[in-house]
C-alpha cells in the first residue's frame, strides 16, 4: 500500500520517516498552491491532503511562506536543470523541441510546478517574489539565448523581433503545459511526440528529428 493510499484509508503518517513525511507535505502543498496560487492556497487543505495536523506544517517549515518557498525551490531548481540540460546540441530551431521535451519530462506527474514558478498571486517586494523572479530569469534567459541564436542564423537583427519571439516562445510553453493539465492522462513521451508532430507541421523546414538532451535526474 502506497503512502497516499494509507492516508486515503485513514492510516495516517504515524511512524513515517521525517524525510518521507516532508515530501508528502510538499507534494500536497505543490498541488494546492499550483492550483490556487499562494494567496488562496490553504495550509489547512495541505495538512488534510497530507494526513497530518496543521501545526506539523509549521513545525517542519515554520510558516506558510516557508512551505511555499520550499515548494518553489524544488520546482524552480528542477525546471532550470531540465532546460539547461537541453541547451547542448545544434543551435537551430530543433533546440525548441529539445527544450520542450526536457520540460515535459521534468513536469511529468508534477504539472503544478510550472504554476508555482510563474505564480502571479505572490506580492512584489517579498522574498517569495524575489525567489520566483530568480528562477524565471534563469528560464527566460535560456529561452532568450535560444531565440537570439535562431534569429541570428536567419539574419533577423532587430532586437524587437527577438523580444517578440521570446514572448511567443514563453506563451507556447505555457499553453502546452496548460493543455497538458486538461489531459493529465498524457505521458511525457506522448506530449513530446505530439509537440514534435505539431512543430513539424507548423515549421516543415525544421529538422524532423532532434537529439534529446540528457534527461534530468529524477528527484522528488
Amino acid at each position: 500500500m502506497s503512502k497516499q493510499e494509507k492516508i486515503a484509508r485513514g492510516v495516517g503518517t504515524k511512524g513515517m520517516p521525517r524525510k518521507d513525511r516532508e515530501l508528502l507535505i510538499l507534494d500536497a502543498a505543490a498541488e494546492e498552491f499550483g492550483t490556487k496560487g499562494y494567496v488562496r492556497g490553504s495550509t489547512a487543505v495541505v495538512a488534510a491532503r497530507a494526513g497530518i495536523s496543521k501545526p506539523m506544517i509549521y513545525e517542519y517549515f515554520g510558516s506558510k511562506d516557508g512551505l511555499y518557498l520550499a515548494c518553489l525551490e524544488r520546482a524552480g531548481s528542477r525546471l532550470v536543470a531540465a532546460v539547461a540540460s537541453a541547451q547542448d546540441g545544434s543551435d537551430d530551431i530543433a533546440r525548441a523541441a529539445r527544450t520542450m521535451e526536457a520540460i515535459f519530462r521534468a513536469l511529468e506527474s508534477r504539472l503544478h510546478d510550472w504554476e508555482l514558478v510563474y505564480d502571479t498571486t505572490v506580492a512584489a517586494d517579498t522574498d517569495l517574489h524575489a525567489a520566483a523572479t530568480a528562477y524565471r530569469r534563469e528560464l527566460n534567459g535560456m529561452g532568450a539565448i535560444g531565440v537570439a541564436e535562431i534569429l541570428g542564423s536567419s539574419q533577423a537583427a532587430d532586437p524587437l523581433d527577438a523580444d517578440l519571439v521570446t514572448h511567443l516562445w514563453y506563451g507556447t510553453v505555457t499553453s502546452a503545459v496548460g493543455w497538458w493539465r486538461h489531459h493529465p492522462e498524457q505521458t511525457a513521451d506522448q506530449m513530446t511526440a505530439r509537440f514534435q508532430r505539431v512543430f513539424t507541421a507548423l515549421f516543415p523546414q525544421a529538422p524532423a528529428n532532434h537529439e534529446a538532451g540528457p534527461r534530468p535526474h529524477e528527484e522528488r
